[in-house]
């Protein structure tokens, strides 16, 4: 899956909209599509092909059946955004394209939409698009990005009341233990099985009504790949760099796409704090991470070990 990397403002992330599963899947291929860290206008046209959303889980024999229906009510679909104490609506799209002999249909955001979802550079929240690719709810792959966005974190305490708006829930689940039993448990089953994710929730009081849903959330550790040459217990990267190093790599290595993934942080400078940690200390980080740095700082810049 290629460009799979998803990039939004936390403002997006925290809005209230809803979309089907397959209208997620088309907002975000299309999304994973836009360059990242450049202005592009609101005339630019991305595509999405049947191969694009059959990548994501959608059946070979549906897909584009899925694709043409998600697309025409995605034309009619808004968000509502948070902007400057200000609740402003704005649509996703402005036109949509069909190819119908080719399989694929091209779209234009909105131009209101767009500062949301391109060339963001503080405020974001990232993640990979095959992580929620064979998600199959809609409230799932929401609930996974206000988790992801916190990663770093551990735990996210979210207002039920917040919740609700975010989801779009309307007049829909009404009692708490219908949240549970129907949005929030079936998102967790889901993410906990298909995502770089391990999540819990527990309900909060405050006095004697559930007023929050606390989230646990750890990150997964990958299995490491051995090389059968290679003593296991061998650490493959270098910890003797200088303060002075440390400083000049990690603002360079923050601004790498190849490990941008890694970051959930809202600026460069957080993420560069992050990495120099690792480049002080390598052995204390999760090794697949520290592998990447280092394997990117050897690779990517003109540092010579």
């Amino acid at each position: 899956m290629q460009n799979e990397l998803v990039v939004k403002s936390n403002q997006v992330i925290e809005a209230s909209y809803r979309l089907s599963v397959v209208e997620q899947r088309v907002v975000l291929s299309a999304i994973a599509k836009i360059p990242k860290m450049s202005e592009v206008s609101d005339d630019e046209i991305y595509t999405v092909s049947v191969q694009d959303l059959q990548a994501l889980g959608v059946h070979e024999k549906t897909a584009y059946r899925d694709l043409k229906e998600a697309v025409n009510r995605l034309y009619e679909r808004s968000i509502s955004l948070d902007i400057d104490d200000k609740l402003i609506k704005m649509r996703w799209v402005q036109r949509i394209e069909f190819t119908d002999n080719q399989g694929i249909i091209a779209l234009r955001f909105s131009k209101d939409i767009l500062p949301f979802i391109s060339n963001v550079k503080a405020n974001f929240t990232q993640y990979m698009l095959s992580e929620v690719s064979k998600m199959q709810g809609a409230y799932s792959v929401r609930i996974y990005e206000l988790l992801t966005q916190y990663k770093s974190i551990g735990e996210r305490s979210v207002a039920i009341d917040d919740l609700r708006v975010m989801l779009d829930l309307g007049s829909r689940y009404k009692t708490t233990g219908n949240l549970i039993a129907w949005v929030i448990d079936p998102s967790i089953e889901e993410i906990n099985e298909q995502t770089d994710l391990k999540v819990t929730a527990k309900p909060q009081k405050t006095g004697r009504k559930f007023t929050h849903i606390k989230f646990t959330i750890k990150q997964k550790q990958k299995p490491k790949a051995q090389d059968p040459k290679r003593d296991p217990n061998t650490v493959d990267m270098f910890a003797h760099i200088t303060d002075a190093q440390i400083s000049k790599y990690s603002t360079i290595l923050c601004k790498l796409g190849s490990i941008s993934d890694l970051s959930n942080f809202p600026d460069y400078p957080s993420f560069a704090n992050w990495i120099g940690k690792i480049l002080r200390d390598p052995e204390s980080a999760n090794p697949i991470h520290a592998k990447r740095i280092f394997k990117a700082l050897r690779t990517e810049t003109d540092f010579k070990d």
